[in-house]
């Protein structure tokens, strides 16, 4: 499970409807207890592709953010990304790109501007799985 406030959550969503109609994404920086995730930080980063279809991060940004949460004695917990106009699942590229089966994957789906839907997932060789998001107050 991966656990984050309503306040990162908002900060993921704003930085996904600016970002429209291309992809947005981001870092999540925190503590991990075994499979038990908490996100301290997110790093909204830039999408050097600005596609709709597709994202890359910002290797300096990405840099920047690895530093601060070193600083800060966290790791990254994983990352998160917006699908503009399909649901919140992983794509095939979302899959193949994913390189690391111990992160977080959210995606964020814009589908209906209206009524955003945030899930979480873990990628690995032999399939994907949803994980909890758990959401709570400051």
């Amino acid at each position: 499970m991966i656990t984050l406030t309503k306040k990162q959550m908002e900060e993921m969503l704003a930085h996904a409807r600016q970002a429209l109609p291309n992809e947005a994404c981001g870092l999540l920086g925190g503590r991990r207890d075994g499979d038990d995730r908490w996100v301290e930080r997110v790093y909204p980063l830039n999408n050097l592709d600005q596609s709709p279809e597709h994202f890359s991060m910002d290797p300096r940004e990405q840099l920047t953010a690895v530093k601060d949460m070193r600083k800060n004695g966290w790791v990254m917990l994983g990352n998160f990304h917006s699908h503009p106009a399909t649901p919140a699942r992983p794509s095939a590229e979302d899959k193949r790109l994913a390189f690391d089966p111990s992160l977080s994957y959210l995606i964020i789906s814009l589908a209906e501007p209206q009524k955003p839907v945030c899930k979480s997932f873990l990628i690995k060789k032999d399939g994907v799985d949803e994980e909890e998001i758990i959401l709570k107050e400051e």
